[in-house]
């Protein structure tokens, strides 16, 4: 993995190049370091659940550009700062977790990280710390003591971050606890300085203001100068940003968001923003994408979205995965169902949706809030009167809707649909 003696490569113009850059300090002094010689870099994440999302995977691909030019990249996992939350930007306070459940996390994330990058390549390894090995060693007067003195109230009110919580009239607040998260991030820029000889933070947007009162906290405790770069946030098409806290969140973990659906949403990415994701999430040629963007493509399996997809799921599930992912998506979409095997019924019952029903009576309306396609029986009438509701890919007209055995593909299976792209398969034991 590691590109050897490749210092020339301006990585800051790389990250420019491909849209990932939106903020850095003191530029001119970061890129001519960076020509001179290999840096050790953290970014930080905290444990607020289980998984990573697609919301971590532009600072994950930012940290492997600079870890394929032989910079050092460091993983911070926040154990002790997961227990106080980051306020940023959040409208109400972090649900507070366990240490024993932050921990369990903290291993689970750990293992995700290596499909990202090599910590087996020498001194440039990857390394992932937590927090929770200096925190919860230092006293509260201590820590008031060495670090508080440098902050001023004043200035951490001006924090965009805390106005917005501050001024918002339809939150209660911020807690003592959640303003001194801070201080917190601040200083593992300062022990990473003192102890790794880390010079470089990198976070999302919304973490500019912690960045730099990490630099400023360095700058006063160990005399050092240090950097800080901030990458675009990812946006959905409502405007807000991918995160842990939203709905539909897109997980890496297989088992919260099937790769089927990690496929299927790279797939449905818009026009208007698929070739800045190519440029941003893959490793393409920008040549290449702008000769693929003047071609225009709007065949499926010839179009940007198709690369994207393929190309993502790969990297965060593998080839295997992205073979099921593809064929699923060929049995629902391309194939029709009658000629499908009981097989491929099979591999669809393991890969989507699916409900599980003793084989007697059921009324259509009963299926669908089962199915969680609708809450309420009166949503089900609405959906089957709208045209939306298929059985089998037969359109379903009648809200009284009796399933046969000509439903029942090798006596077992249905498939319910809702919508174009909304699919449950239901199994009759």
């Amino acid at each position: 993995m590691l590109i050897k003696k490749k210092r020339k490569i301006d990585v800051i113009q790389i990250l420019e190049n491909r849209n990932i850059l939106y903020q850095v300090t003191n530029k001119n002094n970061l890129c001519k370091i960076l020509k001179e010689k290999n840096i050790n870099l953290y970014c930080g994440f905290d444990l607020t659940a289980d998984s990573l999302h697609i919301g971590h995977l532009i600072q994950l691909i930012t940290l492997q550009y600079f870890q394929k030019l032989g910079h050092k990249p460091i993983i911070l996992l926040g154990g002790a700062t997961s227990l106080i939350g980051d306020p940023s930007f959040k409208l109400k306070k972090r649900q507070t977790n366990s240490i024993e459940l932050i921990n369990t996390w903290l291993q689970k994330i750990s293992l995700q990280l290596e499909n990202f990058l090599d910590f087996d390549c020498g001194h440039y390894s990857a390394n992932i710390i937590n927090n929770y090995e200096w925190f919860h060693k230092m006293d509260i007067l201590s820590f008031l003591k060495k670090i508080g003195k440098y902050f001023y109230i004043n200035n951490m009110m001006n924090k965009d971050s805390i106005k917005k919580r501050m001024t918002n009239n339809n939150v209660e607040g911020i807690s003592f606890k959640e303003f001194s998260y801070n201080l917190l991030q601040s200083y593992d820029f300062a022990y990473l300085n003192k102890n790794f000889n880390v010079i470089l933070q990198i976070g999302g947007s919304d973490q500019w203001g912690h960045i730099i009162s990490g630099i400023d906290l360095v700058k006063k405790i160990n005399k050092k100068k240090v950097f800080g770069l901030t990458t675009n946030l990812i946006i959905k098409n409502d405007g807000t940003k991918f995160g842990k806290t939203e709905n539909k969140t897109i997980w890496l973990d297989s088992k919260k968001t099937s790769p089927y659906k990690f496929f299927q949403f790279w797939l449905n990415i818009p026009d208007s923003i698929v070739f800045n994701f190519l440029y941003m999430f893959t490793n393409y040629e920008i040549n290449f994408i702008n000769h693929f963007k003047q071609k225009n493509q709007r065949i499926k399996k010839d179009s940007p979205q198709y690369l994207l997809a393929e190309y993502l799921t790969k990297i965060v599930h593998g080839e295997k995965k992205l073979n099921i992912s593809k064929k699923i998506t060929n049995l629902l979409f391309n194939k029709n169902i009658n000629n499908l095997s009981e097989k491929e019924f099979y591999i669809l019952l393991n890969n989507i949706n699916n409900l599980y029903l003793e084989n007697k009576e059921f009324d259509l309306s009963t299926i669908l809030i089962l199915s969680k396609f609708v809450s309420s029986r009166n949503q089900a009438f609405i959906m089957i009167k709208s045209h939306s509701i298929y059985i089998n890919n037969e359109k379903i007209l009648n809200n009284s809707f009796i399933f046969t055995k000509y439903h029942k593909k090798f006596n077992h299976f249905t498939l319910l649909r809702k919508g174009k792209k909304n699919f449950c398969l239901i199994y009759w034991k």
